[in-house]
């Protein structure tokens, strides 16, 4: 209800105030009060509310408007070491007064100094309001409600884009945190201190010491700070993590062969720290996995029997991490959980099943994915246990984002810019690009390939519609790195088409983003396809997807009004698609409408940080408190047109 009038300030105390209208809420001072230990602060009774109550604020302004939401009491609190406590942080929205008990002053940790606590305290936690009253559990006094409207949450990824990265989830590593924090939920990365990380995170500060287990050796824990604020915990053991090559493979390609070592010492390192064993002045209250690097977490939580909820993401279930059965003493994990509900896969230890079997739940990164590894066509051997998880509503799919680099109108990486209503800089990037490629100049489409040149990607079909994709006037430019036998069967197709099919074996970023926004299609046939990035940045640039209709796929790509889908994964399933495509191409008019609602869909982060955010605070039992916080927007488009044919900066 709204604060009533008579509680208020006088009409001329308002108009003093410089804020006529508004209401007004007399509180305490924000200094120390000289007091005997224990005594609450008292609301004073010319506030009209019922003396003793405790709070502690400056003066506070409600608009009319808002009263209702604004006054709600929002309350941080945490279950540490399995003892519950009231902290005396508030989430501060539009100036909402911060609400408290009175009595102890907090730690100098506290992001409100200004709070304090009764000790040993049975006082509730007191709205302006006077009716979200919460106990010393955090439950409502009145309806038994959660109210605790701030959330812990620890991110745990062996990648980050910007520091060490191997795939797409180092994209979502370095996406999804900022776009929680955003949502107002206080998320922390932990991830292993590879050699490059320390090479760009020089300022790291060692706080705390991880003990080992069984093979697993101890680790110290260094916290820093990304570029966008991120705040990074890193597992830094020398003889697991500082050597060459990518997080997973040596300089010659292989695995690691301790790679069960390395992923466990992560895992590890996310359970102690969710138990509060680290010593941090932080814990959460989730812990969110990814793949099978983190796989471990939620088992190791689970066997330590340390409670809190757990999230794995599965960004590809062909990735299971499995090891030899004789590691398991080596890696902590109990004689009984090496069975068939446990971690035990076909004789093997399967890190990704310990995360899909202990989670609390799982989520696949495309609603499509997620029904389709319930199927023993894509289950992956894991099927049986992810169809009882999707039986149990444990198991759900959120589409990952991409981040807003990815604007036509403003890429550093582009020698042109354009946007949907002048494209002369995208046909000037094409001949940047042909030019590279050694390709002629031509006036037929493009169709452009970014990706790893693995079976999944569907790349033997390209090979096979080259000669119809060439005989009808189109050209191909193909980048990527992969399987050594996909590389050469692509590179034989170029040489039989010089002209008009280039490729360049690798990846830099540069020739990547440029090879999306020269193409006038991007071809993605693949297998299976978890979700995919190349679809959602290739329809910002214009560059209308041919896919497979799978997985993410078929979930980001509209058939016929963003691009084209196809269903039959045969060479000539591709081909009627590609059809489909030199068709559009040629009705200037209906391409130019395909280009426009394909460059007008946003694929950013906010949406899927809100998906989160709703399964996080549905697992931990709370609710967010109103107004919402409102998700960063995308970059509007600038209201000038740009010269499409100058330079980038």
């Amino acid at each position: 209800m709204r604060p009533a009038r008579a509680a208020m300030l006088p009409v001329e105390s308002r108009a003093r105030a410089g804020i006529p209208g508004d209401f007004i809420v007399p509180a305490v001072t924000k200094t120390w009060p000289e007091r005997a230990p224990g005594r609450n602060i008292r609301l004073p009774r010319a506030a009209g509310k019922h003396p003793g109550r405790p709070i502690c604020a400056e003066y506070t302004t409600f608009r009319r408007a808002e009263s209702r939401s604004h006054a709600q009491s929002r309350l941080w609190w945490q279950n540490r070491n399995k003892k519950t406590s009231l902290s005396p942080s508030v989430i501060p929205i539009s100036r909402v007064t911060e609400n408290c008990v009175g009595g102890t002053k907090p730690s100098a940790n506290s992001p409100f100094p200004s709070a304090f606590v009764t000790p040993g305290g049975s006082a509730d936690l007191v709205s302006l309001e006077g009716k979200n009253c919460l106990n010393k559990d955090g439950v409502s006094a009145r309806s038994g409600e959660r109210r605790m409207t701030h959330l812990n949450v620890l991110f745990v990824t062996s990648e980050m884009a910007g520091l060490a990265k191997a795939g797409g989830l180092g994209d979502v590593s370095a996406g999804l945190p900022p776009a929680l924090i955003r949502r107002g939920i206080g998320v922390r990365v932990l991830m292993p201190a590879y050699r490059e990380v320390f090479a760009k995170l020089p300022a790291i500060r060692w706080v705390a010491h991880l003990p080992g287990r069984a093979g697993i050796p101890p680790a110290r824990l260094g916290q820093a700070r990304t570029a966008d604020g991120i705040t990074l915990y890193l597992v830094d053991s020398p003889a697991l993590f500082d050597r060459r090559g990518t997080p997973y493979c040596a300089p010659d390609g292989s695995d690691w062969p301790d790679n069960d070592l390395r992923f466990a010492r992560l895992s590890l390192a996310a359970a102690d720290i969710a138990a509060g064993r680290a010593g941090l002045d932080w814990t959460p209250d989730l812990v969110h996995a990814n793949d099978w690097p983190g796989g471990l977490t939620p088992a190791y939580m689970q066997w330590d029997g340390f409670g809190i909820p757990t999230v794995l993401t599965i960004h590809n279930i062909a990735y299971q991490g499995n090891f030899a059965a004789a590691k398991r003493s080596l890696l902590a994990i109990p004689d009984a959980a090496f069975d068939i509900h446990g971690v035990e896969f076909h004789g093997l230890v399967s890190f990704l099943k310990a995360g899909s079997f202990y989670a609390s739940h799982v989520v696949a990164v495309s609603p499509t994915y997620a029904s389709e590894i319930a199927t023993e066509a894509l289950g992956a051997g894991l099927h049986g246990l992810m169809a009882t998880r999707t039986a149990q509503g444990r198991l759900s799919g959120i589409v990952n984002g991409i981040d807003d680099s990815w604007d036509p109108e403003t890429d550093p990486y582009l020698p042109y810019h354009f946007d949907p209503d002048d494209l002369r800089g995208k046909q000037a990037n094409a001949t940047v690009v042909r030019n590279a490629l050694c390709l002629r100049p031509s006036r037929g489409p493009l169709f452009g390939i970014v990706s790893r040149l693995v079976h999944q990607k569907g790349l033997d079909l390209v090979a096979e519609a080259a000669n119809d994709i060439v005989g009808n006037g189109g050209q191909i430019a193909i980048l990527g790195l992969g399987d050594p036998a996909i590389e050469q069967m692509l590179c034989h197709t170029s040489r039989q088409h010089r002209d008009d099919i280039g490729v360049l074996i690798g990846f830099n970023e540069t020739m990547g983003r440029r090879v999306v926004a020269a193409s006038d299609f991007t071809l993605m046939p693949s297998r299976f396809e978890p979700c995919g990035l190349t679809q959602m940045q290739a329809q910002r640039y214009g560059a209308l997807p041919i896919a497979h209709a799978t997985g993410g796929l078929a979930d980001t790509i509209g058939d016929g009004t963003t691009g084209f889908l196809f269903s039959t994964l045969t060479a000539g399933g591709l081909m009627a698609a590609c059809r489909r495509a030199f068709d559009t191409f040629d009705d200037a008019a209906r391409l130019a409408e395909m280009r426009r609602a394909a460059m007008g869909r946003g694929f950013g982060w906010p949406d899927a940080a809100a998906e989160y955010e709703t399964l996080y605070r549905r697992l931990t039992g709370t609710r967010r408190a109103e107004p919402r916080i409102a998700a960063a927007p995308r970059r509007p488009r600038s209201a000038g047109r740009i010269d499409a044919l100058k330079p980038a900066a």
